[in-house]
């Protein structure tokens, strides 16, 4: 083999290496759809929708109001609250970034972050 021929197998053999890695841990790294639940403005909870495996509800009582809000493997609702209008339970559960959920008599305000953007 003539020393050309032996470089372009080196630099082949690290770019499939290199390439390989890449894959490797790229495929590990989990996106994670994160959901948000801010009231006032103030963080209340953070939770990863992609590590949820069982539904659960969170009972979240303020001065401004009651909410209860539902999560879901993958996404979350608002499925009770106390307020007149109740449009946050009307908007029905989200899973992407995009649209939030807004309560705004009880100043509640869940957002997702991470997954694909809604379209």
């Amino acid at each position: 083999m003539d020393k050309k021929t032996k470089i372009f197998i080196a630099v082949f053999a690290a770019i499939i290496l290199v390439c390989g890695a890449a894959w490797y841990f790229l495929r590990n790294q989990e996106s994670g759809t994160m959901a948000v639940i801010t009231i006032d403005g103030e963080t209340y909870k953070e939770i990863d929708l992609s590590k949820v495996k069982k539904a659960y509800d969170i009972e979240i009582d303020t001065e401004y109001g009651h909410n209860t809000v539902h999560v879901e493997p993958g996404s979350i609702s608002v499925s009770d609250a106390d307020c007149p209008d109740r449009v946050c339970i009307n908007e029905g559960s989200i899973s992407t970034a995009g649209v939030p959920i807004i309560c705004m008599p009880h100043r509640l305000v869940i957002t997702i972050s991470g997954g694909d953007l809604d379209a």
